[in-house]
């Protein structure tokens, strides 16, 4: 019998009946748990989250993402891909990749309210200080907005570490913006991080993918990406090249916007890398 499954089982007593219910919900459906947020579970199980969390730790675990990776590797691992194939050339999963890729990206512009990332644009472009998170595959995602947004001669760092986060979010003002990235919404230093940029008046801003996560609750904007690869796995691949092009279209907004100040930010970094080149 399965490690975690027979540890529900030897315990089940024990559990209240909030317990219970998440107990019942997981054997007749431990395989779709990985598709779920914290949030989403709590819904279909008729409970608080933080009971989540304490069912997790009563088995043993850190939380609810460690429960989710565990009973995912009890139903056979998680997938990195349920497309790609043992028998796939390279070539064929370059394909496969482009596929999902442009599926994800369609989903996205399908799902995308135009009124937020338009909200989210404009405030971007009067922001005093722009303060980016992002942690693990976030973290790119993070670094390549506070380089697009530097080069237009704002006033933007990205912060990949969760104590320089809550630093920076505890020293902003209602001028200026805290930009969360995460793909699942339930990265907890991200969603403190955007807690306390609220709590001193700072516009929080989302980047996360559709559904309910507790990133939510802290954003003033959500910019939602739809990728269909959280059914089937825990790696957010296809979801960051949707990421980046709603980054894409802040700074494109922006140039749009500033016009002339904007192509002079451009210009005068330019020139200044030049001397970092052959």
């Amino acid at each position: 019998m399965d490690r975690i499954s027979l540890k529900i089982k030897l315990l089940y007593d024990k559990m209240g009946k909030a317990e219970k219910r998440i107990a019942d919900w997981l054997f007749e459906n431990s395989g779709d748990i990985i598709s779920l947020s914290i949030i989403e579970l709590a819904e279909q199980c008729d409970c608080g989250e933080a009971t989540i969390v304490r069912f997790a730790k009563r088995l043993g675990l850190n939380g609810f993402q460690e429960l989710k990776f565990s009973l995912a590797a009890e139903n056979g691992g998680p997938r990195v891909s349920n497309h790609i194939t043992t028998d796939d050339s390279a070539l064929e999963i370059y394909q496969k990749v482009c596929d999902d890729i442009y599926l994800s990206l369609e989903k996205t512009k399908n799902s995308l309210k135009e009124e937020y990332i338009t909200e989210a644009a404009e405030k971007l472009c009067n922001a005093g200080k722009i303060v980016i998170f992002g942690l693990g595959n976030s973290s790119a995602i993070a670094i390549d907005a506070s380089h697009k947004f530097m080069r237009l001669g704002l006033n933007a760092v990205a912060y990949t570490d969760n104590h320089l986060q809550v630093i920076a979010a505890s020293h902003l003002n209602e001028n200026d913006i805290a930009i969360g990235i995460s793909h699942s919404g339930s990265s907890k230093d991200v969603v403190e991080a955007l807690k306390i940029a609220k709590e001193h008046n700072a516009s929080t801003i989302a980047i996360t993918n559709c559904g309910k996560s507790p990133i939510l609750k802290q954003s003033d904007i959500v910019l939602a990406t739809t990728s269909e690869e959280t059914q089937y796995n825990i790696l957010a691949l296809n979801s960051r090249i949707a990421q980046l092009a709603i980054i894409d279209t802040l700074y494109f907004y922006i140039i749009r916007k500033r016009s002339n100040n904007a192509i002079e930010s451009i210009q005068e970094t330019e020139r200044s890398l030049l001397l970092k080149k052959y």
